[in-house]
């Protein structure tokens, strides 16, 4: 499921469960969620297929975004995420270090 308030409680479990007595209710994570995925590809598609948006036809455009999931495909390489919550803590530390000592924008 997204994380979207009808899916989010017990009762939206239940519902399922009742439903659909075989299916359990399995949350994705906000930051990682398919929806989330999907709009990264579309901003990607966007920024580098569409914009301008000179195609002669949709034939033309359905073909390029095609050849171009192809590509996309074929160049896309996995990565190790090694970013931890240690890593986070800090990042957030030396901004907050840094705030303190930068000036207040407003101020002068």
């Amino acid at each position: 499921m997204d994380n979207g308030s009808s899916h989010r409680n017990w009762a939206a479990a239940a519902r399922l469960s009742d439903a659909y007595p075989n299916a359990q209710m399995a949350h994705l994570p906000v930051h990682a969620s398919w929806l989330n995925q999907i709009e990264v590809y579309f901003s990607v598609i966007q920024r580098k297929l569409l914009a301008p948006d000179d195609f002669e036809d949709l034939d033309e455009l359905a073909a390029q975004v095609l050849a171009f999931e192809n590509h996309y495909s074929a160049a896309a390489r996995s990565f190790d995420w090694k970013f931890t919550r240690t890593d986070l803590n800090h990042l957030l530390a030396r901004i907050r270090q840094h705030d303190r000592h930068a000036p207040h924008p407003l101020a002068g």
